[in-house]
């Protein structure tokens, strides 16, 4: 259910302790010729509708559209906000949900830049209010079914950019997104300091694609949605069956 497309006195009667509300969170960054700037968002509002439809009384929030890009900041189309202001920003709408009786948020987040302060937050909420549950999603299984179904080498063992999963994923979500006849194979050597200092994508990348691309499918998509999905589903479960005792 959209929360935003309910009425003030609809969705009154509809809240208690055991709903479910979800924010969905990506970015407006490049991703290569063959996928939108908005793929992280279209990603994070899919995702987040996906999961709420496997779940009784949950609602996804509008999809926070911007996040962290200091790492691609430079290509163009890229626009970034800092954590100094997702992180209260995260906060406070937390707050509100809790001043509406919310006790269990997921934050769906389709861009790892948002990682670092997603979870700030989440640490915020969750030391003001020790009955708000509080997750942070990104791709739940996401290591495992990517081994599982990857037929090219990572360039990073962390990063999932505009590659082959990243793409596949897309293609099971929004497929109607994606130009696969301009997707292209890129192997940017990323240089180990990148992991232990500041590093732009520029400097290494002229693309933002992170691998292959072209072999990307959409069942290879299915498997790694349909993980997640289902290891959401069991952590948000257990949280209302938690708080129904």
């Amino acid at each position: 259910m959209r929360w935003a497309k309910e009425t003030s006195t609809t969705i009154q009667s509809k809240l208690n302790d055991e709903t479910i509300v979800l924010l969905p969170i990506g970015a407006v960054e490049a991703h290569g010729p063959h996928l939108p700037l908005d793929t992280d968002n279209v990603l994070a509002e899919r995702l987040s509708h996906k999961l709420a439809n496997r779940l009784s009384n949950t609602y996804v929030l509008p999809t926070l559209p911007f996040g962290q890009v200091w790492s691609l900041q430079d290509f163009p189309g890229s626009l970034s906000i800092s954590n100094d202001v997702l992180i209260p920003f995260i906060v406070e709408l937390g707050e509100s949900l809790y001043a509406k009786g919310i006790r269990i948020l997921g934050i769906v987040n389709a861009h790892l830049g948002n990682a670092v302060a997603i979870k700030e937050a989440a640490r915020t909420l969750v030391s003001r209010h020790p009955d708000l549950v509080t997750y942070t999603f990104f791709y739940p299984g996401l290591r495992e079914t990517s081994a599982q179904v990857r037929e090219s080498d990572p360039v990073h063992a962390s990063y999932v950019h505009a590659c082959e999963i990243e793409t596949s994923i897309m293609l099971y979500l929004a497929e109607e997104e994606v130009d696969m006849s301009l997707a292209i194979d890129d192997y940017p050597v990323i240089p180990e300091e990148a992991d232990y200092t500041p590093t732009p994508w520029s400097t290494f990348t002229e693309t933002a694609v992170l691998g292959e691309a072209t072999k990307a499918t959409r069942e290879k998509g299915e498997i790694i949605v349909e993980e997640a999905v289902k290891r959401m589903v069991r952590m948000l479960q257990k949280a209302r069956a938690e708080r129904s005792r």
